[in-house]
């Protein structure tokens, strides 16, 4: 038996993944921020973080009740260079994208930027939040929690997270210098 491969062209997929975010109640433009972080992903190689992350947890998730298709992005305090944002278990993409933004034109008019969020869900690849910094002449830097899914040494009982770290900068090259 011979396999055959079959190549997805990327809007297709993309155009794939927001009807699929529609179709169970997440809004056109938010399922467009969550389509674009997941084809991001995919036109960067993570696999990982795709399309194939599409049914497994944003789907499941949402029809189980344990995440929100309609994102609640509730600035809890603010101050001139940080704030605090409650994304009420919505769509972590979407409480990313908005929060990054908001971090950016905080830089602009400060020097420095921080947003944090809390109730947040699944984001997809790190790197497409601090991408933007850098795009906007700026250093980002994001990272989120984990669930506990590695065992310390000599441990048996999964203690600690695989928590990510993202860092990207502008650079004098064609590309930023991008640690994901």
């Amino acid at each position: 038996m011979t396999e055959k491969t079959v190549w997805i062209d990327f809007n297709t997929l993309e155009n794939f993944m927001v009807d699929t975010f529609k179709g169970i109640g997440v809004p056109e433009g938010d399922a467009r921020i969550c389509a674009d972080v997941l084809i991001a992903a995919d036109k960067r190689g993570i696999d990982s973080h795709g399309i194939g992350r599409l049914k497994t947890i944003y789907y499941d998730r949402i029809k189980i009740g344990i995440q929100s298709p309609t994102t609640q992005f509730e600035v809890v305090k603010e101050g001139p260079t940080t704030a605090v944002i409650d994304g009420h278990n919505g769509m972590g993409q979407v409480i990313a994208k908005k929060s990054m933004q908001m971090a950016i034109q905080k830089a602009r008019e400060y020097g420095i930027g921080m947003v944090v969020a809390k109730n947040s869900t699944h984001y997809g690849i790190a790197g497409y939040y601090t991408l933007m910094a850098a795009e906007a002449g700026m250093i980002g830097m994001t990272g989120t929690n984990a669930r506990p899914s590695v065992a310390p040494t000599f441990g048996v009982e999964n203690m600690l997270g695989t928590n990510p770290i993202t860092f990207t900068m502008p650079s004098d090259e064609e590309f930023p210098f991008f640690l994901d």
